[in-house]
């Protein structure tokens, strides 16, 4: 599989992660929280067909980019395409975020390999449902006050 389904495609980022970010919407989400920001992207129809030699040119193209963000939707519904892209990703030196309505316990307990490939790829995660009775704008990077950052590759919880 070479290719995403995606709602949207931000291509210079500050506000999904730290430094200039590309940031990839994903179509298709199960968790439907109250008061979401993207509820454009929870239907698993629609969206566009994004190949990966179309992401990774435009990658090259930006010279200026830390990092790219994974956002949805639910990222974890295309885990096997975002894992092999993840993996080109991590080559090109880039570092990854990926924002989920699961926490890291649900998504360990799916035991799904490319599940488990992803988390192994991403170097942070923003865990948990958006709660609206949490929602906050003091927190860097996060909707609500119960979602966690989560920095894999150190496995430190802040």
């Amino acid at each position: 599989m070479n290719y995403l389904k995606v709602a949207g495609i931000e291509k210079s980022s500050i506000t999904n992660g730290p430094g200039f970010r590309y940031v990839i919407f994903l179509q298709g989400c199960l968790h439907s929280c109250p008061g979401c920001h993207n509820p454009g992207t929870h239907s698993l129809v629609g969206g566009e067909v994004i190949t990966f030699d179309k992401i990774i040119e435009d990658l090259r193209a930006n010279k200026f980019l830390q990092g790219v963000t994974f956002s949805g939707g639910e990222p974890f519904l295309q885990a096997q395409a975002l894992a092999e892209l993840a993996r080109e990703i991590k080559w090109m030196g880039l570092d990854l975020w990926a924002y989920t309505g699961y926490t890291l316990g649900q998504l360990l307990a799916i035991g799904d390999p490319y599940t488990l490939e992803l988390l192994q790829l991403i170097d942070v995660l923003v865990d948990g449902p958006f709660l609206e009775e949490q929602k906050t704008l003091a927190l860097p990077f996060r909707g609500s006050a119960n979602q966690k950052i989560i920095n894999l590759n150190r496995g430190v919880t802040f």
